[in-house]
């Protein structure tokens, strides 16, 4: 059986689903290939006897308002599209130094650090945020939807010329790592850890390796006055059918467990995939994959693309996987203000990179009680980016060794939500165990990867193009930074790419940009 498109996109994560959304809204015909049953790769929710779970992402801002700096409120914007959401401020901490509360907002972090540190740290916090500032302005003068890969960037990135100019030198500043920023006015201790956690969260590195860009742009968002964090109403799986409508809105058609076997090539351009069924997609302008680079190259037929590409992309650094719990609960006599989320660090002399150091508390339910049956709560535990693959690779997932090895990782997480949660082994209905193997499987993850540890400075993410005409890329590898963020601009981008200069222009109207 054969089908035929404008643009076939591999894959369903919010990359792929902002890319495809996009395409069909400018009037491509779109088909979009998921592997698994549910739609939104590493962003997909779930139901489990009754409890609505997220898989990945849990801290969400920047998305309740618009025109926002946010590229998937801007991809939301674009498509006339929104959904309901919950806000709040506060996120409890558990650290060496010892528990407490803290929020968004410059204001409130202060008196935490007065508490903790003094006048010196609030001094230093404060000379902090007023040097990144600039760079905070530099971070968004070029919006990510304004970027496109052909002629036609010199109308829609151009129009954005004299705010580049304004930012110029601070603009280079921002290819660099934010340590040496960071260095250049913070000494205090408790501040430098603090700065490496929250580069951590954002791109899985240290303040050596992260971008100022991501930093820059955390600062903008993070602390401004009257800034809120925000959750989707229903879960990540919310904002995935919101997409997922916005490309049948305009006959866009999603295939779920439509695992692409091949991408196809005719001579020097990509042409179509092939299924595992042995249907084949064919792509009248281009292929997109929303998969990973590594993922990507097996997709290939030998020979498509040179062996010096391969072994670059091949070369990529990744950051390692993840553990997860997802647990149902009994809620009855929780704090009504318990907060939803908590960051729980063990140790800041192992650095916040260290295998199992860092672990992040989620109870969506406390915002959206939706997600859980009536008393009851849903949490979300995990080991962001910390967890090595090697641990478990080659383990059959059936075997004894495999459930002593769930067991022995998960147990670091346990501990956290007792600090948290002091009876949580009594109060269990549901327990999910998510390792880096579980990771590989479902999302089709090379080796369970969080994604790509470019450290800045030392190389740059390849954006959506590729050697081979035809083919766009988009997703995680593709783009700084990890989350929804950097995956939606990458949709945006390739999509760009790919679409008319005027209703790129007309969108960017749109956007409010």
């Amino acid at each position: 059986m054969i089908q035929i498109a404008d643009v076939v996109v591999i894959g369903s994560g919010m990359g792929g689903l902002c890319c495809a959304a996009l395409l069909a809204d400018a009037g491509f015909k779109v088909i979009v290939c998921e592997s698994h049953t549910l739609p939104g790769g590493a962003a997909h929710g779930f139901e489990y006897r009754g409890f609505q779970f997220d898989s990945g992402p849990s801290l969400y801002s920047g998305l309740s308002y618009s025109p926002s700096s946010n590229p998937l409120r801007q991809v939301f914007d674009a498509l006339a599209i929104d959904i309901d959401w919950a806000t709040y401020q506060t996120w409890g901490c558990w650290l060496p130094e010892g528990h407490f509360e803290t929020a968004v907002g410059a204001d409130q972090f202060c008196q935490v650090l007065q508490k903790l540190r003094g006048d010196r740290a609030v001094a230093e916090w404060r000379s902090l945020q007023q040097l990144m500032a600039p760079y905070s302005e530099a971070a968004v003068a070029l919006p990510p939807a304004a970027i496109r890969y052909d002629w036609g960037a010199l109308l829609t990135i151009g129009r954005f010329a004299p705010a580049l100019l304004r930012h110029g030198s601070k603009a280079l500043k921002l290819t660099g790592a934010f340590a040496p920023l960071m260095n250049s006015v913070i000494s205090d201790p408790f501040l430098r850890n603090w700065l490496n956690l929250l580069c951590f969260l954002l791109s899985g590195l240290s303040a050596e390796a992260t971008s100022a860009a991501e930093m820059a742009f955390m600062f903008a968002d993070w602390y401004r006055p009257n800034v809120q964090l925000e959750y989707p109403i229903g879960g990540s799986a919310a904002l995935v059918q919101a997409l997922v409508t916005a490309l049948k809105r305009r006959g866009g058609e999603l295939h779920l467990g439509a695992h692409v076997e091949q991408i196809q090539v005719k001579g020097d351009r990509a042409v179509g995939v092939k299924l595992r069924q042995g249907e084949v997609i064919q792509a009248r302008r281009a292929v997109v994959s929303n998969a990973s680079s590594w993922d990507t190259l097996k997709l290939l037929p030998p020979g498509a693309v040179s062996k010096p590409y391969v072994a670059q992309q091949q070369a990529t650094p990744t950051c390692n996987s993840f553990m997860h719990l997802h647990l149902g609960i009994e809620g009855k006599d929780l704090p009504p203000d318990l907060p939803c989320h908590h960051i729980v660090v063990n140790d800041w002399a192992k650095g916040v990179e260290a295998s199992q150091n860092v672990v992040l508390i989620s109870m969506p339910s406390q915002l959206d009680a939706s997600l859980a049956p009536a008393g009851k709560q849903v949490i979300h535990v995990y080991t962001p980016a910390n967890e090595p693959y090697d641990l478990w690779q080659g383990l059959a997932r059936n075997s004894l060794a495999y459930q002593q090895q769930k067991q022995a990782r998960s147990a670091v997480m346990w501990q956290a939500l007792k600090r948290v949660i002091p009876d949580i082994g009594d109060r269990c209905e549901v327990t999910l165990v998510g390792t880096p193997l579980t990771h590989e499987r479902f999302l089709r993850r090379h080796r369970g990867t969080y994604g790509p540890a470019i450290r800045a400075g030392s190389g740059l993410f390849p954006g959506a193009k590729t050697p081979l005409a035809g083919l766009l890329c988009c997703g995680d590898s593709t783009f700084p930074g990890i989350g929804l963020p950097a995956v939606a601009a990458s949709g945006m981008i390739a999509a760009n790419s790919l679409i008319p200069v005027p209703v790129h222009l007309k969108r960017l109207q749109r956007i409010g940009l």
